[in-house]
């Protein structure tokens, strides 16, 4: 899919579309009090946790299906231009301080780069063959998943990962905020969060931007809770890279087992301060090397390797 050469098409596709919908009761909005502004703002925001509600099951089944190909070995990828690719570059970002994952496991592809982070690229998001190259670059697998976010479910960038990633084999799931989207067409698992207009008209940095985000957390956080990447609702698989994340291991650990500081200290030790094998050596009485072995034959779920040295 590539970018209209009539501005008057592209005008027309844009005036179709939901979150570009003005809403004539707020044009004096300008001139409300500061508070009265807030009041709106939050009153809006309220109604975005019960649009992505009513798409959990598509939501779950989506997650289910990356948790499978990534037990497999697979990468997570996510893929857009704007707000919807900083919003994936951000979540691929947390992956690895929160869950351990290497940093090429979930990956942030934004239209134009880096560099689009923090300034807009001049006709990125309207190439689908930047996409192709883009995913090219990462030697794209069947056992991947490539996710396509895009609001208005028609950026060419968004649709031309989720089209190449498809023939490649791979698994794909497109995530907009329109309803009948051609994003969502393209995917496998479409999810379309339709949270309607904007306040500031067309402005999709807000509701759905913040919708985004929600099911972002949601694709990754439960995809890792089912890879084992949590016990309970522990983090034991955080990296512990600075001293806040390092009072943080011992805390999950102290949470975990109930042990006494000093016993906490050896058994971080005696495991290099992995937080996950620290548990093991304690609520097994194993030492660190079997702990270890424990994990990789437990495929690094935590609960099968207590069971495991149970046994």
């Amino acid at each position: 899919m590539t970018s209209t050469s009539d501005p008057r098409d592209l005008q027309a596709q844009l005036e179709s579309l939901t979150t570009e919908a003005f809403r004539p009761e707020l044009a004096d909005i300008d001139q409300l009090p500061t508070l009265g502004i807030a009041r709106l703002m939050n009153s809006e925001d309220a109604t975005v946790p019960a649009a992505v509600a009513r798409r959990l099951p598509e939501i779950a089944a989506a997650i289910d299906a990356v948790a499978e190909r990534m037990a497999g070995g697979g990468r997570l990828i996510y893929a857009g231009a704007g707000t919807a690719g900083r919003l994936g570059v951000l979540d691929a970002s947390e992956c690895p301080p929160t869950f351990n994952t290497a940093p090429e496991q979930v990956v942030g592809l934004i239209a134009g780069g880096p560099e689009a982070m923090v300034t807009s690229v001049e006709g990125a998001e309207d190439s689908a063959e930047l996409a192709r190259a883009d995913l090219d670059a990462l030697a794209l697998a069947r056992v991947d998943t490539v996710v396509g976010v895009s609001a208005s479910g028609r950026t060419p960038y968004a649709i031309g990962a989720v089209e190449h990633a498809r023939k490649q084999g791979a698994l794909t799931i497109g995530l907009a905020c329109n309803a009948n989207s051609a994003l969502t067409a393209a995917a496998e698992h479409g999810i379309e969060i339709v949270v309607g207009p904007e306040l500031l008209t067309g402005s999709t940095r807000l509701k759905a931007g913040t919708a985004q985000k929600l099911v972002l957390n949601m694709l990754s956080t439960i995809t890792m809770i089912r890879l084992g990447k949590t016990y309970g609702n522990l983090m034991v698989d955080v990296r512990a890279s600075n001293d806040k994340l390092r009072a943080r291991s011992r805390r999950i650990v102290a949470l975990a087992t109930g042990a006494p500081d000093d016993e906490i200290e050896r058994a971080l030790a005696a495991t290099d301060g992995e937080v996950k094998n620290a548990i093991l050596t304690i609520l097994a009485d194993v030492d660190g090397p079997t702990a270890a072995r424990l994990l990789e034959d437990s495929n690094g779920h935590l609960r099968a390797a207590l069971a495991a040295a149970r046994d």
